[in-house]
């Protein structure tokens, strides 16, 4: 009794410490990603909160909202079905990931390279300055996906603290994780008021919201929760994207410089996001071509409302 008693740390700060110990590369690139961030955000919060910039705080903010409405309404339908068969949500979670592929590549990380360039001359330099922020966003989600504690889908729990949750809240805080860069893409893609930049990309990542809603709450359904509490929960975790959205505005304004770096962070953490939790989420089952032939689908969607609303 006591080896199991101690085999489970006592608090927050000891589960934190022992993650930190049991992987300190990944505790040192998380903290400089946090330090990163928290001077972007220090040098642009005086900008964004100025008068000049209400236009472009309010895009940001109704661009994120339309994701969490986005996700409200793809969750509503968990109210009547209590599954949905698996191919086809592994296919709706396929084509959610090409959806998010193609925004972060089209609507992020193209525009990153073109600013980059035009602010410091240079082509090379200006791809530097964005590969600076997708490596920003990866060691942030890294951080995230290690020390915050969060159940994968079909994996289990995970994270520091995670045997002190309950389990809808590891399914919130997993939730959280995933939205969160989509709300910051959203915010930094409007930074300079460019609706040809964040109007694909709020469209896109709106779309995708609706059958990843769906895919959440009959998760949730299919992991034992009654109708009514799986559909709030999706719905409440949409609200990190407005969230997200005035957070990634904040990042990516203030000098010239944030900006490409903001679009670089926000493509990066998306892209992670895609590789470590949704892809491997829909090739679990074994439909691996129905997901593969989803993404595709996602994709050429994206990369159509791209050139048509861009």
């Amino acid at each position: 009794m006591e080896i199991a008693r101690t085999s489970v740390p006592a608090t927050w700060r000891q589960a934190a410490r022992a993650q930190i110990q049991a992987h300190p590369l990944t505790a040192l690139g998380f903290g400089l990603a946090l330090l990163g961030l928290v001077a972007l955000f220090a040098q642009s919060l005086l900008q964004v909160l100025g008068s000049d910039a209400r236009t472009v705080v309010g895009y940001a903010l109704l661009g994120g909202l339309a994701g969490f409405a986005a996700t409200a309404l793809g969750a509503l339908p968990a109210l009547v079905l209590r599954s949905i068969p698996t191919r086809l949500e592994d296919s709706m979670l396929g084509m959610a990931a090409g959806m998010m592929l193609a925004a972060s590549a089209f609507s992020l990380i193209l525009p990153g390279l073109e600013a980059g360039a035009a602010i410091l001359g240079s082509e090379p330099r200006g791809a530097a300055v964005v590969v600076l922020g997708m490596a920003l966003g990866v060691l942030m989600m890294l951080g995230l996906d290690q020390f915050t504690p969060h159940e994968h889908l079909g994996a289990g729990p995970c994270g520091a603290g995670h045997e002190r949750c309950g389990r809808v809240w590891l399914f919130v805080f997993a939730i959280a994780l995933h939205n969160l860069p989509e709300g910051m893409a959203i915010g930094t893609s409007f930074a300079r008021g460019d609706l040809s930049v964040g109007l694909p990309l709020t469209t896109a990542i709106a779309l995708q919201d609706i059958p990843e809603g769906l895919a959440v709450a009959v998760s949730l359904r299919a992991a034992g929760f009654a109708a009514g509490p799986a559909v709030l929960v999706a719905i409440a975790t949409g609200l990190l994207e407005p969230l997200g959205a005035l957070l990634g505005l904040g990042l990516a304004s203030g000098v010239p410089l944030a900006y490409p770096i903001g679009l670089g962070l926000a493509a990066g953490a998306m892209i992670f996001v895609v590789s470590h939790e949704v892809i491997p989420e829909t090739h679990r089952n074994g439909h691996q071509t129905a997901a593969t032939l989803g993404l595709m689908a996602g994709f050429a969607i994206m990369m159509t409302l791209d050139t048509t609303l861009g």
